[in-house]
């Protein structure tokens, strides 16, 4: 099969609305857009009935698959993640929801100018809590919280979950440009007056609209299950088993959390909200962390690619090579129990970039069609994409060395795999 890598600017999508049905839910970081997934989708899903995401963070892979009527697995550690994709993938009753969203309004309408609001609920205790919301604030989540949680059905208790989590971050005194959490100013909090209840209520309607043209287009009964699970460890065969599944699309993590995108640190304050156990060491359990990592010391890994980026790294910088080695440690693991899955002939598609640490291009894309070529997958193409609409840190610290920035991604990389044994 004829190997390729190649740029194409059709895959930018620079003008394309990224928010329709049920992508509009939640912000996250570094999302995979819609238009990616649905066009590898088109190129090498036809006559796929089941689709696999190792790294689903929000579930865009698995919504594009459902539209298509393909049935879709993910799985993620991240709670906050897996809470959004199970949202934006389940059925829910519009007329019920309807009726639900009504009461909500009618209840913070009450609140607002009629009965105005207890003092009697309290808001979760977890550290920091005062630090990044005010007492009035915390009060109004606090009200909101209560109403969620006396909702009887699952289905629309999820759904307003989402939108609680996003109405959480962003009534917080966090910079909410950032993804780490970084405190506002004092003058920045002095002007800072956010409307819980209005947020709450916008994010709402919101997302009722792309759930109804959602499930409006749909027109099939494919299902989307998530689950919370870690790709690095062996994927219980009853979730996904052996020679299972017809194609992969995904995007994993650049990096390690801790110093690349911070999933975690951009989830901690919902997850804190909604009771999710761990959230302030999520970073440190996700692909590459030190809690997450099986990797004490640096060995080779037998991969050239690979070796000769850590050897370069470390030359300069022995602690950043070790964060870089427990990453493709992990990411090898992880690929391992991805490839056991794929049926012969399948395909998996990964989007990737290629970060810089300590002046050193890491390359992984080129790691990625090595390690899937190490488990007798044959290599497609690779699609390199410019990225003009994806939310992402535009700098980050390659030396982990405050006040140290490089440049960070400028394009993806969509390695395409097909496995021939």
């Amino acid at each position: 099969m004829l190997q390729c890598k190649y740029i194409d600017t059709s895959w930018d999508f620079r003008n394309a609305d990224t928010k329709r049905f049920t992508h509009c839910f939640h912000a996250y970081p570094a999302m995979m857009i819609p238009q990616v997934a649905a066009r590898l989708l088109e190129k090498y899903g036809l006559g796929a009935k089941f689709l696999f995401d190792p790294y689903c963070g929000t579930g865009t892979s698995l919504v594009e698959a459902n539209l298509r009527g393909i049935d879709a697995v993910g799985i993620d550690l991240n709670p906050l993640a897996v809470a959004i994709a199970k949202a934006k993938t389940s059925p829910v009753d519009l007329q019920t929801l309807g009726l639900y969203l009504n009461d909500f309004n009618d209840k913070m309408f009450e609140l607002r100018f009629k009965s105005g609001i207890s003092s009697k609920l309290a808001a979760p205790n977890f550290p920091n809590i005062d630090f990044w919301f005010t007492p009035d604030i915390k009060h109004k989540l606090a009200v909101i919280l209560r109403y969620i949680r006396d909702i009887s059905r699952d289905d629309i208790r999820d759904f307003f979950t989402i939108a609680f989590s996003e109405t959480v971050r962003e009534s917080s005194l966090t910079r909410n440009c950032e993804f780490k959490l970084y405190r506002m100013t004092d003058a920045q909090i002095e002007k800072f007056d956010p409307d819980p209840f209005g947020m709450m209520e916008s994010k709402l309607l919101r997302n009722y609209h792309g759930l109804k043209e959602f499930q409006e287009a749909k027109k099939n009964s494919s299902q989307a299950y998530v689950y919370r699970l870690d790709s690095v460890d062996e994927i219980p065969t009853e979730i996904v088993g052996d020679n299972e599944v017809d194609i992969v699309v995904t995007s994993p993590p650049y990096g390690d959390s801790r110093t690349t995108v911070a999933y975690g640190q951009f989830s901690r304050l919902s997850n804190q909200w909604l009771g999710f156990e761990d959230a302030s060491a999520l970073d440190e359990r996700l692909m590459g962390g030190k809690q997450s990592s099986r990797a004490s010391k640096i060995t080779r890994i037998g991969v050239g690619t690979i070796d000769d980026t850590i050897d370069a790294i470390s030359r300069e910088n022995e602690n950043r090579a070790i964060d870089i080695y427990r990453f493709y440690h992990d990411y090898e693991s992880s690929i391992a129990n991805v490839a056991k899955t794929v049926k012969p002939g399948g395909y998996c598609c990964y989007v990737v970039g290629n970060r810089r640490v300590c002046g050193t291009t890491l390359g992984t894309d080129e790691i990625t069609k090595a390690l899937f070529e190490k488990r007798g997958f044959d290599h497609v193409e690779t699609i390199v994409r410019n990225i003009p609409n994806k939310r992402m840190p535009s700098r980050n610290s390659p030396s982990n060395v405050v006040g140290e920035s490089d440049t960070t991604m400028k394009n993806e990389y969509i390695v395409v795999m097909r496995k021939t044994t």
